[in-house]
């Protein structure tokens, strides 16, 4: 019914989720584990769904009772585990513990503040940690982004820096880029870093960690969006309008890549440190640094742990 203005999600249910949850009729894990709050809940959103279901099929029906039953066996799985997560969390920040939250997806996929309408249902970034957890915004210390070397996408939406050629089809294979829920391919495309200098300003981040920067190997020219164009004229800040975005064209400074390794001598680099890598990886990151105005924290070149290499040596990450 959408048309162009379908997000292309995972079809896994969370946009009616989030719709009940609006709506202020979804259910709370606090109903799951008090069936007896549960069932008028659920026999109400039985109601109002079938209304909804049956204008598309007049016959369609379930079994509520069978619903209410798998729904409180859940509960019951769920129960040992549920505790008010604010009054922890808070508790073990004020006693002077760290805690690390990561969000999920991608900043630009932010219900409030990410490409509307091609996003998801929630806040994905960091300001979705105080709306989520319960956590004060100033007890939040540092915030680190993380960006891959190159920009993915999966689902709907204008993409100015996507690809289409066999250098698509390279980064996509070297750096895996298959949707973990779908198992789609994503779209892949050069660094836009115009976007980033976005999500810096709106997520307060303080430094950057880069990751795949081995999945550009052998590629080469590489090319970094430093701006959009848009009617011949350059923009001063990244548009959020998507009908916006969908006419401008990227600005690209150009770079050589690196030669292909093998997954060893990758791991050797990361044993060596940051002065170990290739002259064009490290101008590729300076690039990127100078460009955002943002340190670099740490860089990875590699999907095991140990190929993560921290930059700042002198400096704790957390």
């Amino acid at each position: 019914f959408k048309g162009k203005y379908s997000a292309g999600t995972t079809k896994r249910g969370i946009g009616p989720t989030y719709s009940d949850k609006a709506a202020r009729w979804g259910l709370r894990i606090y109903d799951l584990i008090n069936p007896e709050i549960m069932k008028p809940k659920l026999e109400m959103l039985y109601k109002i769904k079938k209304k909804l279901i049956q204008i598309y099929d007049p016959n369609w029906d379930v079994d509520i009772e069978a619903i209410y039953d798998e729904y409180k066996s859940y509960g019951e799985q769920l129960k040992p585990y549920v505790i008010d997560t604010a009054y922890y969390l808070n508790q073990v920040i004020d006693s002077g513990k760290k805690v690390v939250f990561e969000a999920a997806q991608g900043s630009l996929l932010c219900i409030d503040h990410g490409y509307y309408p091609f996003c998801t249902s929630s806040n994905a970034n960091s300001l979705g940690i105080s709306s989520g957890t319960g956590i004060p915004p100033k007890k939040i210390g540092k915030v680190l982004g993380i960006i891959k070397a190159y920009t993915s996408r999966v689902g709907e939406g204008k993409f100015p820096t996507e690809l289409f050629n066999n250098t698509a089809e390279t980064i996509r294979e070297q750096g895996h880029e298959y949707g973990t829920v779908t198992g789609r391919p994503r779209r892949v495309g050069w660094l836009d870093l115009f976007n980033i200098k976005y999500s810096i300003m709106i997520n307060g981040i303080d430094k950057i960690v880069i990751t795949l920067l081995d999945a550009l190997e052998g590629i080469t020219p590489i090319n970094i969006c430093i701006g959009y164009e848009l009617d011949g004229k350059l923009l001063e800040s990244w548009p959020i309008q998507h009908e916006i975005i969908e006419n401008c064209k990227p600005i690209y400074k150009t770079f050589n890549g690196w030669e292909k390794r093998s997954r060893g001598e990758w791991s050797d680099i990361a044993k060596r440190g940051y002065d170990a890598l290739p002259e064009t990886v490290k101008i590729y990151v300076q690039a990127i640094k100078e460009e955002l105005k943002t340190d670099i924290a740490m860089i990875s070149i590699g999907p095991n742990r140990l190929d993560t290499i921290q930059t700042i040596s002198d400096e704790k990450i957390f």
